[in-house]
C-alpha cells in the first residue's frame, strides 16, 4: 500500500485557461468508479457589475478573461443595446463583426497550435519535456512556428485598429462604435485578412498531413474513447449557417434533428442551470428535456456549445472554402452530427477559415468605412447581448434601472455550458484508460485530452479569491484513500 500512496507532483500547470482539478476514484481491481472535474472556485462579476452603469459594463467584463475578451465587449455591447433599446447602425455592426472575426482566429489559432496540437503533433504520450509548444515548433519547423506568430499578429493589429486596445477593446458603445474605420486602415485590414485566409488553409493542410494521415491519431479521434451522444447548440444565420456575431440560437438533437430555433433574449425560456455539491461551476440543460444527471442521449437535456458544436448545428458555412472544408469533415465521420469530442479540434480550425473569409468580406464592404456608426438610444431597462464565443454560446443579460444602472447582471459562458459534457468526457476517457491499477502519465494526460477538447476558459467560468489554484488530479483507492495524486 506504501506504493500505492505516493504523491507525484507535476509543475507546472499547463495547456488550460484558467485553474480546476480532476479527482479520479478506483474501485477494487484498481479500475475508474468514478471521475470527477472539479472547480471550487468563486465568481463574482455578477454582483460587483451591480450599481454600475450599463455603458461601463462593455469595459469592466473584458477583464473577465484575457483569452476571450472580445467575446465578453460584443456580448457586453450587444447587451447595452437591448437595454437602452438602441437603433444601431449597419455599418456599426458590421465593424462589430468584422474585428470579432479576427478574435476568433486569434483564439482557434492560439487553441490548435499551443493547446491542442501538442498531443497530436508531439504526440499524446510524448515526453511532458517535449509536450507544449516547443515540441510542436521542433516538430513541425522553425519556419512554420513564425507562420503562427505572424498569423495571430495580423489577427491581434485587426483587434487593437477597430478596438483601440487589441486585448481589452473599449470600441463598442450602446446603438454603435466608437470610431469609424479610415481608408487606410480598410486597407491594412483587407491585406492581413488575405494572409490570413492563406494560413488558414495551411492549417488545415497540416491537420491533414499530421493528423488525418497518421492512423493512431485517427483511430484516437473516430474511436469510443472520446465519445458522447449529446443535445448542440450554436448560432446561426438567417440561411442556417454559422455565424459568430448575429442570428438565432438553434438546438439539435442526438440524431441531429432541429429540437429548437430561439432568439437570444428568450434564452431562459429554454435553458436551465443545475448545480452539484462538489463543484462551483453550474450545470446548464435544455428546460423541455430536463435534468438528468451527468447522462448522454436523447432523455438528457445535456447539451454542448463550441465549435463541433456550432458546425452540428449549421447548415453549413458561408463562405467557400470553409464550406469545402466543412464537407470534407463530415464525409470523413460519415455522420452528423458527429458526436466525437475530439473532432473540436478540427471543427475549429474550419472556423479559423470561415473567419479569415468573413473578414475579408466584410472589410471589402463599401459600407465598412462608414461615418454613421452611432445610433439613437431609448430608455433604459432589461436586456440581453449574445455572440458566439471562440468556446461557445455566450449570454449577457443586464437589468438596469430608469438612471441605466445595473441593478441585477447574469452571464451564461460557454465553458460553464459544457461542464456537464465535460465531467462526463473525462469520467468516459479514465474508465476506458485506467485499468488495473496502471497509472502512468501518459494516460493521465489523455484524460485531460477530454476536456482540452473543449478549450475551457476557467476564467470566464469562474472567478477566484484569492486566484490561485493548480490543476490537480487525484486518484483515490476503493476505500477512498489517496492513491496518487498529480499537481501542476
Amino acid at each position: 500500500m506504501e506504493e500505492k500512496k505516493r504523491v507525484i507532483t507535476i509543475s507546472p500547470i499547463t495547456r488550460l485557461e484558467g485553474h480546476g482539478k480532476i479527482s479520479i476514484f478506483l474501485n477494487e481491481e484498481g479500475n475508474v468508479k468514478d471521475a470527477y472535474f472539479q472547480v471550487v472556485e468563486l465568481r463574482g462579476f455578477e454582483r460587483f457589475c451591480v450599481g454600475r452603469p450599463v455603458e461601463e459594463l462593455p469595459r469592466i467584463t473584458p477583464r473577465i478573461c484575457g483569452v476571450c475578451p472580445w467575446a465578453h465587449h460584443m456580448a457586453s455591447t450587444k447587451a447595452a443595446d437591448a437595454v437602452f433599446k438602441a437603433k444601431t447602425p449597419k455599418a456599426a455592426k458590421k465593424l462589430r463583426e468584422m474585428a470579432y472575426c479576427a478574435h476568433i482566429m486569434h483564439s482557434h489559432q492560439l487553441h490548435f497550435y499551443a493547446l491542442g496540437a501538442p498531443d497530436f503533433i508531439v504526440g499524446p504520450k510524448a515526453d511532458p519535456a517535449k509536450r507544449n509548444i516547443i515540441g510542436v515548433v521542433e516538430k513541425v519547423g522553425k519556419e512554420l512556428g513564425l507562420e503562427v506568430i505572424r498569423a495571430r499578429g495580423y489577427a491581434q493589429r485587426i483587434q487593437e485598429i477597430v478596438g483601440g486596445k487589441a486585448t481589452h477593446p473599449v470600441c463598442g458603445l450602446p446603438g454603435g462604435m466608437s470610431k469609424a474605420l479610415s481608408d487606410e486602415e480598410r486597407g491594412e485590414i483587407e491585406e492581413k485578412a488575405r494572409k490570413l485566409i492563406d494560413f488558414g488553409k495551411k492549417s488545415l493542410e497540416i491537420f491533414d498531413d499530421l493528423v488525418l494521415k497518421n492512423k493512431e491519431y485517427v483511430d484516437l479521434i473516430a474511436g469510443d474513447t472520446y465519445y458522447h451522444e449529446t443535445y448542440y447548440m450554436g448560432m446561426v444565420d438567417e440561411n442556417d449557417k454559422v455565424n459568430f456575431y448575429e442570428g438565432k440560437i438553434k438546438v439539435v438533437d442526438p440524431e441531429g434533428k432541429e429540437y429548437v430555433k430561439f432568439d437570444a433574449k428568450d434564452y431562459l425560456d429554454y435553458i436551465s442551470e443545475g448545480v452539484e455539491p462538489w463543484s462551483y461551476l453550474k450545470f446548464p440543460y435544455l428546460k423541455g428535456v430536463g435534468w438528468k444527471g451527468l447522462v448522454d442521449g436523447k432523455d438528457s437535456g445535456i447539451y454542448r456549445v463550441n465549435s463541433l458544436a456550432r458546425l452540428n448545428v449549421a447548415h453549413g458555412m458561408a463562405t467557400p472554402a470553409a464550406q469545402e472544408a466543412y464537407r470534407k469533415m463530415y464525409d470523413f465521420f460519415g455522420t452528423k452530427p458527429v458526436h466525437n469530442t475530439l473532432a473540436f479540434h478540427w471543427a475549429r480550425l474550419v472556423e479559423n477559415l470561415y473567419a479569415a473569409e468573413r473578414c475579408l468580406e466584410l472589410i471589402q464592404d463599401p459600407e465598412i468605412t462608414s461615418k454613421e456608426i452611432r445610433g439613437e438610444i431609448g430608455e433604459p431597462g432589461e436586456g440581453v447581448g449574445c455572440v458566439e464565443a471562440p468556446r461557445g454560446t455566450l449570454f449577457h443579460h443586464y437589468w438596469a434601472d430608469k438612471e441605466g444602472i445595473i441593478t441585477k447582471m447574469n452571464l451564461i459562458v460557454a465553458t460553464v455550458q459544457n461542464n456537464g459534457p465535460m465531467c462526463m468526457s473525462i469520467k468516459k476517457a479514465a474508465q476506458k484508460l485506467i485499468k488495473n491499477w496502471k497509472v502512468e502519465e501518459g494516460l493521465l494526460n489523455m484524460v485531460e485530452m477530454a476536456f482540452r477538447a473543449y478549450d475551457p476558459c476557467l476564467a470566464c467560468a469562474t472567478h477566484s479569491l484569492p486566484g490561485q489554484m493548480p490543476l490537480e488530479i487525484n486518484i483515490y483507492d476503493s476505500d477512498g484513500n489517496t492513491f496518487q495524486r498529480l499537481r501542476r
